[in-house]
This record gives C-alpha cells, structure tokens and sequence, in this order.
C-alpha cells in the first residue's frame, strides 16, 4: 500500500514540475526551420519539454489569406491541445503570432495556457522596411491602393495593413484584422473576447531596434493616429472598451508587456541570449 502511495506521490511532483508543451509558429517567409534554434533551445534548457514545430504555410505560401492561414493553425493547436488536457504554451513569431493570435480568439474553449507575442504586428502594420521584403517597389503611403482592395486582401500582409491616414478604407475593405480586433462587430465578437480572457498569460514582446514591424510598439497594440504618432495601447479604444479583453488581462495581471532595445527582427528567436531574457522566463 505504502508503495503505491508513494508512486502516486511521485508522479504528482513529477507532474507538478513538469513543463508545457510548446507550440511555435513561425514568420512570414519561412518556415519551421527557421525556428530551429529556437526549438532546441528550449529542448536543452527544459529536457523533456515537447515542443512542436509547426511547418504550415512555409515560404511563398505564408502570404495566403489570413483567415485561410488561421483555420489551419486552429486545427492544429486544437489538435495538440487535446493531446495535452493540462495546458500548452503557444508562441508566434511576427506574422505567426498575430495569425496564432487569431486562432486562439477562434477557440473560445482552447487550453493555452500562455500566449507569446513575439515581435508580431499586433495592432497591424505600415512600414516600408516591412513591404520591401516582399514587395520592393511599393511604397507605405500609395501600398493601400493594392491592399484595400478584393485583390489585396487575398494577401496576408493586406489583412493586417492598416493604413492611419487611409482608416475609412481599412474598415471596408480589410477583411481580417478589424474583425479579431472587434473594430468591427461580428456574430463572433464574443468569442474572440472569450479566447483572449481565457489565457492565464498574454506576453507581447517587442522593442525599438526591430527595423521591421511598424511601428514597432504594434508588437504591444500601440499604433498611429493619423498624424502618424503613436498612441499607447492604454490609450486606444481597443483597450479603452475592453474590446477583446486586454483590460480585463491586464487588472488580472495576466498581461505582461516586454520592451527589449538592440534587438533587431531576425534576432528575436536566433540569438540565445535574448531567447534567455525574453522567451525561457515564460515556459513554465
């Protein structure tokens, strides 16, 4: 008796001190080799973490639609989720975390327990340092003429444009980005709100050497007004009407905001210091 006792008991340490799986979505222009690093990473400093690499949408193919992108990623993390009823730990680098932000809202009863932001355009994005990597000749200021449009919004990056000067065409013609942000009142705004609220943890990591997400403080919902200043998140009406539960995360002190300097965009999962600083603190 005393023996099984005592199994029992070491299996709820073990349990107890166990870390989450590990869920990582990767950027726009990659795929999961590029997070590799990263995955190993982890491996070593937690032994025996489960860490899936998700090879969705590599290359060319991460520039399809969004909401194509998200139905994919939903699936999968409800597939891994169910395999691991105590919780996972879900992390989206740039483009990968705003779509693994998306998916995460679409499942209302999903078990991620933390949700990691890293360096992604949360708020959206307008910056030419971002276009010129996909589209060296369009320039910021003219680059609505092809995104608010039914051609453009077949793009990935035309779902989450979102122009400060130009935000009467981005309500009628984005057709991603204003609806998970709940600018944009839909049958499913609620839901989006549930799976926000139900994380225990929402991280958002970005700092101001990025280079690429613009402006850089979209990686926390900061953004432009139309005089192209940004606003802080605190002040925005997204989180000034709790409009997918950011305020609600952040009294319950379940939002954590990361500001990191001399960091640049491809760096943020491939140099190991900084994966120390930002990112290992969170696996728990």
């Amino acid at each position: 008796m005393w023996i099984r006792s005592f199994l029992i008991l070491c299996l709820n340490f073990i349990g107890a001190n166990a870390y989450k799986p590990v869920v990582i979505l990767h950027g726009i222009l990659s795929g999961a080799e590029s997070m590799t690093l990263l995955v190993r990473h982890i491996e070593k400093l937690h032994p025996g973490t489960v860490v899936y690499n998700c090879d969705k949408f590599d290359g060319w193919y991460s520039l399809e639609n969004d909401w194509w992108q998200v139905e994919q990623f939903r699936e999968y993390i409800d597939q891994i989720g169910r395999l691991h009823p105590e919780g996972i730990i879900v992390l989206g680098y740039s483009q990968g975390g705003l779509l693994a932000r998306a998916a995460i809202q679409s499942l209302p009863n999903h078990n991620v327990k933390t949700f990691i932001s890293l360096s992604s355009p949360q708020a959206g994005q307008y910056g030419t340092s971002f276009l010129h990597l996909i589209f060296p000749d369009l320039a910021a200021i003219t680059a609505f003429e092809l995104f608010y449009s039914k051609v453009g919004q077949h793009t990935s990056i035309g779902g989450y444009w979102n122009d400060p000067r130009r935000q009467s065409l981005y309500m009628k013609y984005s057709e991603f980005l204003p609806l998970i942000n709940n600018e944009k009142i839909t049958s499913n705004s609620t839901s989006f709100k549930m799976g926000m609220v139900r994380l225990d943890k929402l991280v958002l990591i970005g700092g101001p050497n990025d280079g690429v997400i613009t402006p850089w403080q979209s990686s926390h919902f900061s953004y432009f007004n139309d005089s192209l200043d940004v606003v802080p998140f605190n002040k925005r009406k997204i989180f000034m009407d709790d409009s997918i539960g950011l305020k609600t995360l952040l009294e319950a002190e379940k939002l954590i905001i990361i500001v990191k300097p001399f960091v640049h965009h491809l760096s943020w999962h491939t140099n190991r210091k900084v994966i120390n600083q930002v990112i290992m603190p969170y696996l728990d």
